[in-house]
């Protein structure tokens, strides 16, 4: 090879390995993600994390046998983990309900449905079975509140693992609406609910609890009864009572009292667990009215509690 053959060889090759550097080396400074075909991420095996995309569902209700079709880009929006409605709601959301309560006011035998959502990933700190469900009774007591009769309105909740917050924790509209025509010749559903209903006053919700605790800690099974009794006060027009009792330790009128401060504990319990005020009544036994035998401390502490119920 000749001197001259070889000078030129030596260029080639340093513009070759010139290219190759720069390619590796360069490319994610010098390229946007578009137009590199081997990302930096790629080659040094690092996986990018996947951002999901925040959900935000319109305010959707349509009577599929009807002539009402409302359909709004905002909705009842909800912190991760919590049921109560993030304020304030928008003025368009608020005239679509009135909207829908002059619907339901000339067409008694429609029902709104209400399906609550909810993550696996959040924590139900509400007294409900689940946060799909406490978050549809929120929106519930919104729409009585309002102005549409409770006897209108179903709520169910639903476990939906594809509902996105935002970088703040808000969840938008993460429910769903339907309505349905009430089939007046089918008696069997309202028969079922009486039933129940009337299970409820044999076998009302007992709480044990220390007057000034700060808390009630629900089994699921008593948060399915209040669920139930829920139902009921939504359905049948009852009212919700909290009836507080005591012990024979002491005197009895100040009993009566005491039984009095466990009621109200319960009631403001409740009121923060989306039960409306205006459907709780509350009233104390005092010791008039013992489950078990009031001569042992295991008696007593049966006797100390708070029955939960529908008049």
């Amino acid at each position: 090879m000749s001197k001259k053959t070889s000078y030129l060889f030596g260029i080639l090759l340093t513009i070759i390995l010139g290219t190759i550097l720069y390619y590796f080396l360069c490319c994610s400074v010098c390229c946007n993600a578009e137009s590199c075909t081997n990302e930096k991420s790629e080659t040094n095996g690092v996986v990018k994390p996947k951002i999901n995309e925040v959900t935000k569902n319109a305010f959707v209700i349509n009577d599929v046998n009807g002539d009402f079709n409302l359909k709004l880009n905002d909705n009842f929006n909800f912190k991760t983990s919590n049921f109560s409605i993030e304020q304030p709601v928008s003025e368009n959301l608020e005239k679509g309900v009135l909207k829908l309560k002059d619907y339901l006011l000339e067409n008694p035998l429609k029902n709104i449905n209400i399906t609550g959502w909810y993550d696996s990933d959040e924590n139900n700190n509400s007294a409900y079975p689940n946060l799909g469900l406490a978050r549809a009774n929120s929106v519930k007591n919104y729409f009585v509140l309002h102005g549409v009769s409770s006897k209108q309105i179903d709520t169910n909740g639903k476990l939906n693992t594809d509902i996105n917050p935002d970088e703040n924790n808000n969840l938008f509209g993460p429910l769903e609406f339907s309505m349905l025509t009430t089939d007046t010749s089918d008696t069997l559903s309202m028969d079922a609910l009486k039933t129940a209903c009337e299970a409820i006053k044999a076998n009302p919700l007992v709480l044990h609890f220390k007057t000034g605790q700060a808390s009630i800690n629900l089994t699921a099974k008593q948060r399915q009864k209040i669920a139930d009794i829920s139902h009921c006060v939504d359905k049948l027009g009852v009212k919700m009572q909290v009836i507080g009792h005591t012990d024979n330790t002491g005197n009895a009128d100040k009993n009566i009292v005491l039984g009095q401060q466990r009621a109200d504990f319960a009631k403001e319990y409740l009121i923060r667990n989306g039960i409306l005020e205006s459907n709780i009544e509350t009233s104390s036994q005092g010791p008039k009215a013992p489950v078990a035998d009031n001569s042992t401390e295991e008696g007593r502490a049966e006797n100390r509690r708070t029955e939960i119920t529908i008049n």
